[in-house]
Order: structure tokens, then C-alpha cells, then sequence
């Protein structure tokens, strides 16, 4: 391993978690909730599928389901397939509480990335990129 990959394998997810938190403590909604919202901008999931994916206990994201179905962002509907199986879609307004916590973070970040030089700039662009290389291949089990 050179210089470079263990800066990358010790830093990269501690920096990224960071400027996660950094970008959405400007959100209207809390962190758990806008993955949770994000998660389900992707399509239906089980309550243990979403728990699972956001790595929290089954129960918490119960009460996290829960918060949101009051809020009127998600319903809970069962499986047409198996009448057994109850899942969590999220609703029109719902996607749009997603869509300005989005817009908010996209402001926040645009005006640092404004402020920043093309070369970094540039950069992020590159390393945007290979992240979402890194993130196909972590998705597909694939270690190359």
C-alpha cells in the first residue's frame, strides 16, 4: 500500500461522514430522516430493508417510519405479492421535504465550491467521479 491508498483508506470515509453532517445541519429535516426519504427516492423498501440500509436497529426505524407517516412524507402499504410483507413508499410530500433539503445543501455547498480555485475545484470533480466508481463497485461486491 503507498502513501496515497492509506490516506485514502484512513481518511476518506471520516472526511466524507464530516462533510455530510457539515452540509445537512443547514437541513430542515434531521440526518436519519432525509436518508431514510433518500432511501425510499429509490423505490419501496421493508421496514428491515431500511434499517438495514441506514444501519439502525429494526425498532428505531419503526419509530423513525412512524415520525414520518405523520408528517404525511411516507405511507405504509402491504405487499400486493405477499399480503404478509408491509411496505414503506415514500409520499408527494415527502419528496418534496426531500427535494428543498436537497436544495438546501446543494446552496450551501455551491457557494464553498464558489469560493474555492478551479484546480480544487477540478479536483473534486475528478475525485466526485471515482467516488461514484468506488460506490458501483462496493454495490456490485465487486473488489477490483
Amino acid at each position: 500500500m503507498n502513501r496515497d491508498d492509506d490516506l485514502i483508506t484512513t481518511q476518506l470515509l471520516p472526511r466524507a461522514a464530516l462533510l455530510s453532517r457539515l452540509l445537512l445541519r443547514e437541513s430542515p429535516i434531521p440526518r436519519s430522516e432525509a436518508g431514510v426519504l433518500g432511501s425510499l427516492s429509490r423505490g419501496p423498501r421493508r421496514i428491515t430493508e431500511l434499517a438495514e440500509y441506514e444501519g439502525l436497529a429494526q425498532p428505531t426505524m419503526t419509530l423513525l417510519v412512524k415520525r414520518l407517516q405523520e408528517r404525511g412524507w411516507v405511507a405504509r402499504e402491504r405487499d400486493a405479492a405477499d399480503g404478509r410483507v408491509v411496505l414503506v413508499s415514500l409520499t408527494a410530500a415527502g419528496a418534496e421535504a426531500l427535494e428543498q433539503a436537497r436544495a438546501g445543501y446543494r446552496a450551501v455547498l455551491a457557494r464553498h465550491l464558489a469560493a474555492m480555485s478551479a484546480d480544487e475545484a477540478a479536483a473534486l470533480t475528478t475525485a466526485t467521479e471515482a467516488l461514484g466508481h468506488l460506490i458501483d463497485a462496493l454495490q456490485r461486491g465487486d473488489a477490483r
